[in-house]
């Protein structure tokens, strides 16, 4: 893949005004420390052997005009290093935000193949390492070309034959250094991949510190930490073996270059072809000439690490989100709430079988279907395909006769409510997790729906009633509390079609008793399928579908499955023998 180079200098164009005098600065920085050894030159080599009665004043004048160039220097590089980083920070979060936004458009197929600790390396570190490279990058090339330019141009004047002598090594550490950089690219991509496994183990292994904790398995998870923490500490040793080469190579290159000065100056003076005054100057100046080599590791290792980083940036930027609005997409008016799946065919990835087969099934407005059937049947990813979380392999789904796949997503899912069995809430308060089903919400309305899901009363009673913290992923409530608000969500969205994913499955008797009571208060007047385990709590359903692996094979009341005697009696039985 190419490298992009115009959207990798896009970045620049809303600061480029600011960016451009930062450049600026740090010329002029550059320039003003290319006059200081001329000024020392000028002293030892005219103003002290000279006419030494005027001397102290020329001296004091020169002292002067250095101060003079220190302020100007000072000066501009407090406005290089503050402004130069403030607008690394500037495109660092344009970044940032750019990814996420991205991010939020992906389908759910990119979820179920990435790891969120890998996604949080390359939104946090690898960001991180882009911005100094934007920042950093120019300013540096700008002030050392500037001096490794203006230093050799003046020793050339100074002593040509010398110059030359010290200009043939540069080549040779020019070509050391693009080879190496091959390796170093290599490294810095081992080291992003390893840090964001460890991200990874980081993420998974906290988000379930109470099943660790249950099953006394800190031992475990430390060990498996350990595992990916030293993977990364191999990668970083690998890297650091790289850099210590180059950088004594580069080292040793620079011994010579300062060697050759000493011998072939010196033997120069001897020559008469060149006075102490010149060579002092000359071994100010090398060091502006040696400064950019020195510093060539560590610029090489921001270059790769930002450049590595951005490629990793352009890597999910490329990424098309699978499911996409067509261009005239339909926005649904007054839904009716009809469901209908016609010779629907998926699976979730070409190199594996198919989920559902020709599977066909219409849901009328208002009706109330349980699904049931037998783990890994597909009733999840059945619904799953009503709001087009995924693209169907075959067949067609529709919602008030119109194609999901013509509908606006966000008009399609706005009609819809999830209720999971497994709630997800966010970090914040219980006001800000149930306004969450409509973020446009008044107070008074969350208020009502929190009473419509039965979670008013237990609301009041925790410490600041609607304002209370309930930490991450809802923590500090209990399951049946947790289910309670993500009902009162819902209520809140008042969507059409409602879609009950095993809400009550993970419940004990007397919370599954006030959720189930919630529920039932929300499928009212909605299409609403419920997909169960306990097959006791969908007795009322007007429909119970019975869905295997072969597909719908029964569908009919609890009393007419029952009576037929079939798949539907077998799994009820079941439940019954086991209770």
């Amino acid at each position: 893949m190419r490298f992009p180079v115009k959207k990798f200098f896009s970045y620049y164009k809303p600061y480029l005004k600011l960016f451009l005098s930062v450049l600026a600065c740090a010329f002029i920085v550059s320039a003003v420390t290319l006059v200081f050894p001329l000024l020392v030159r000028y002293i030892t080599k005219d103003v002290l052997e000279g006419n030494l009665s005027t001397a102290l004043n020329k001296v004091y004048l020169i002292g002067g005009l250095m101060l003079v160039l220190t302020a100007i220097q000072n000066i501009g590089n407090y406005f290089v290093d503050y402004k130069g980083h403030e607008i690394g920070a500037r495109m660092e979060s344009d970044l940032r935000s750019e990814l996420f936004t991205h991010m939020q458009k992906l389908s759910f197929s990119f979820y179920d193949k990435e790891k969120t600790g890998q996604l949080m390396t390359r939104i946090t570190n690898d960001l991180l390492m882009l911005s100094e490279l934007y920042h950093h990058g120019p300013e540096d090339y700008v002030k050392y070309l500037v001096r490794f330019i203006g230093a050799f141009v003046i020793l050339f004047f100074i002593n040509a034959p010398l110059t030359f002598i010290v200009f043939c090594f540069l080549p040779i550490l020019g070509v050391f250094s693009f080879y190496f950089n091959k390796f170093e690219n290599s490294a810095l991509s081992r080291i992003k991949e390893r840090i964001g496994d460890v991200n990874a183990q980081v993420e998974d292994s906290l988000s379930g510190i109470r099943e660790v904790k249950s099953f006394a398995n800190e031992q475990v998870e430390i060990e498996k930490f350990d595992q990916e923490n030293n993977r990364f500490l191999e990668s970083r040793k690998k890297f650091y073996k790289i850099e210590a080469y180059f950088y004594n190579v580069i080292q040793t290159f620079i011994q010579l270059i300062t060697i050759a000065v000493i011998i072939f100056g010196s033997a120069s003076i001897v020559n008469n072809t060149l006075d102490l005054a010149d060579l002092i100057t000359f071994l100010l100046y090398i060091n502006f000439l040696i400064e950019p080599i020195q510093k060539l590791p560590h610029m090489s290792t921001q270059f790769q690490e930002g450049i590595t980083g951005f490629q990793r940036f352009m890597e999910i930027m490329n990424l098309k989100p699978e499911i996409e609005n067509k261009p005239n997409a339909v926005t649904l008016q007054e839904v009716r709430g009809e469901i209908e799946f016609k010779q629907v065919s998926f699976r979730y990835e070409d190199n594996l079988g198919n989920v559902l087969v020709n599977l066909s099934l219409r849901i009328h407005p208002g009706e109330y279907v349980a699904l049931v059937g037998p783990s890994g049947a597909g009733k999840t990813t059945l619904c799953s395909l009503i709001p087009h979380f995924y693209d169907l392999t075959d067949g067609y789904v529709l919602v008030d006769g119109i194609d999901v796949r013509d509908i606006d997503l966000q008009s399609l899912r706005k009609n819809i409510g999830i209720v999971q069995q497994d709630a997800y809430l966010f970090s914040g308060t219980v006001m800000d997790n149930i306004r969450y089903g409509d973020p446009a919400a008044s107070d008074t309305e969350i208020i009502e729906a929190a009473m419509l899901a039965n979670a008013h009363d237990f609301i009041m009673s925790l410490p600041n009633g609607y304002h209370s913290e309930i930490g991450q992923r809802g923590v500090k409530l209990s399951g049946g509390q947790k289910q309670r608000l993500s009902i009162a969500r819902v209520f809140l969205k008042n969507p059409p079609i409602l879609i009950l994913d095993e809400a009550t499955s993970a419940l004990d008797n007397e919370s599954e008793s006030i959720v189930k009571e919630s529920l039932e208060w929300l499928a009212r007047g909605r299409t609403t399928i419920v997909i169960a385990h306990r097959l006791s709590t969908i007795r009322n359903a007007k429909r119970i579908i019975v869905l295997t692996e072969d597909g719908i094979v029964e569908q009919g009341t609890h009393n007419s499955l029952l009576a037929r005697d079939g798949s539907y009696a077998r799994l009820y039985s079941k439940q019954f023998e086991l209770l």
